[in-house]
């Protein structure tokens, strides 16, 4: 038997950055996509975001890596969102995903910076945040292709 743990925070946007995932339906896509990331046996700590874009902090199962994982949940949830009315101005995901790899004693830390997602944008721009977490994860940020569909 192995033992392993994989913690990632996930950020991913809607096409072209648009404010499509309708509030007042959120949890109803947040409870879609949790049942895919369980599906895949996976484990959803914490999902929420803003109308442009989607925070997670997720384990995956050693079997199942960080691309597989963010493309079959934008995938299926795209569907889902496309063939739901409650969405009507979806029209698809950003072709770019982020994903941080972080220890179990950071799950709190992440958790709660999910959770205040509402209040935190009330001061940073999505485009901020996004440019940031990159950076701080020692990634350098290209301009030509950055936040571009």
């Amino acid at each position: 038997m192995s033992y392993t743990t994989s913690y990632y925070h996930i950020v991913f946007r809607t096409y072209r950055s648009e404010p499509t995932i309708n509030e007042e339906h959120e949890h109803e896509l947040y409870a879609y996509i949790i049942g895919i990331a369980k599906n895949l046996r996976c484990v959803t700590y914490r999902i929420g975001g803003m109308p442009e874009h989607i925070h997670m902090f997720v384990s995956l199962p050693s079997s199942l890596s960080l691309a597989e994982f963010v493309q079959r949940v934008k995938t299926e949830s795209s569907k889902w969102l496309k063939a739901n009315k409650s969405f009507p101005g979806f029209c698809g995901w950003g072709h770019e995903y982020a994903g941080f790899s972080y220890g179990v004693r950071d799950k709190d830390m992440i958790v709660n910076y999910i959770k205040n997602q509402k209040e935190h944008h009330k001061k940073t721009k999505f485009s901020n945040e996004y440019r940031a977490f990159i950076k701080e994860n020692g990634i350098s940020v290209d301009d030509r292709y950055f936040l571009h569909d």
